[in-house]
């Protein structure tokens, strides 16, 4: 079969299609007033990751929606990740996924049907890996290529986690590296360096099973995970959720290796420069470099948590022992609220 480049199908790539976040406030202001429901825990009105529902005997149903066009060439990783990416947010939630349905639109008179197959196999191995069924899906034929997912979870109500429950003190973690958007823009560039090749997909679809565990630790105090409105765009809806703002230290943020090779080169997604132009005011100490890193919109990137100061040799054993031995350090501290949201040191 003729190789055939995903990307070049697509305008956008990855979660780095997402509507930049001020544009998105402007879409989903309303007068319009829902009916109340008291079984409704989480709604959209905290910007959290998935919406939960109480179905009784102290559980909750997870419900969560994540798709967007190719950030790959290869059509069963644009599969495999965009699942892992849907999936992921399940697991930001502290919960346990049980299905997903598949969301596929794919340009029939461009690419053949034989691709399409790939990239649901692809849906296929990583809901496998995750343990539940691709049980059904929904399709249309639209101009660009475009594959997601609908995940149901389930969750024990005490050990859910959200993203606006931070407290002052807290310490922040993340469990992946920054620089997935970088990378892959040097890849649709022709620019990528071969030691760079295969990181950011890798990366990419990785599940954040760990999730799971870190809901049911009681000094976790908030979690969410990283995706396109970058580092620096979920720190931001973590701190105004609590009313707090984030002391980021920046040398402290994990990267890949590199990037201001790329940096150099312009190898940016237009979409860092469209969630900055949310962030500025928020913001406080940011550098050209660290503007691009922490804005850069991430796929399926690593989870963001908050826990209890007293808790900190506690947690950073538990992700030793998920074998992220890189990744136990803090990156920041919740303060008190000030001027700015964010504070970069």
């Amino acid at each position: 079969m003729e190789q055939i480049k995903l990307t070049q199908y697509s305008h956008g790539a990855g979660c780095g299609c997402k509507i930049a976040p001020h544009v998105l406030e402007e879409i989903l202001k309303t007068d319009l007033i829902s009916p109340s429901n008291d079984k409704l825990i989480v709604g959209n009105s905290t910007k959290d990751d998935a919406a939960v529902y109480d179905i009784g005997n102290d559980q909750g149903l997870i419900s969560t929606t994540d798709f967007f066009m190719p950030i790959v060439d290869d059509a069963e990783d644009f599969g495999k990740i965009a699942s892992a990416n849907a999936i992921s947010d399940v697991y930001a939630m502290g919960g346990k996924p049980l299905m997903a349905v598949a969301i596929l639109g794919w340009p029939i008179n461009k690419l053949s049907t034989e691709l399409a197959k790939k990239v649901i196999d692809g849906a296929r191995k990583i809901c496998a890996e995750a343990n539940i069924p691709l049980a059904g899906g929904h399709s249309i034929d639209s101009p660009e290529p475009i594959f997601g997912l609908a995940v149901t979870g389930i969750i024990d109500l005490k050990n859910l986690k959200q993203n606006n429950t931070a407290k002052e003190g807290d310490l922040i973690y993340v469990t992946k590296k920054i620089g997935v958007g970088i990378l892959t823009t040097a890849e649709k560039k022709g620019l990528l360096r071969e030691d760079h090749v295969g990181i950011a997909a890798k990366q990419m679809m990785n599940l954040n099973k760990s999730g799971e565990k870190f809901g049911k630790l009681d000094y976790v105090t908030a979690m969410t995970d990283v995706t396109g409105f970058g580092l620096l765009g979920h720190l931001i809806e973590m701190a105004e959720g609590a009313n707090l703002t984030v002391e980021l230290d920046y040398a402290k943020v994990p990267m890949i290796n590199d990037l201001a090779f790329y940096i150099s080169q312009m190898c940016v997604p237009d979409n860092s420069f469209r969630n900055w132009s949310g962030y500025d005011p928020k913001v406080s100490g940011i550098t050209g470099d660290s503007l691009l890193t922490l804005c850069d919109p991430q796929t399926n990137g690593g989870l963001l948590v908050t826990i209890k100061p007293e808790f900190k040799t506690d947690f950073e054993a538990v992700l030793k022992g998920e074998g992220m031995n890189e990744f136990a350090q803090p990156i920041g501290v919740m303060n008190k609220k000030s001027e700015k949201v964010v504070v970069i040191i």
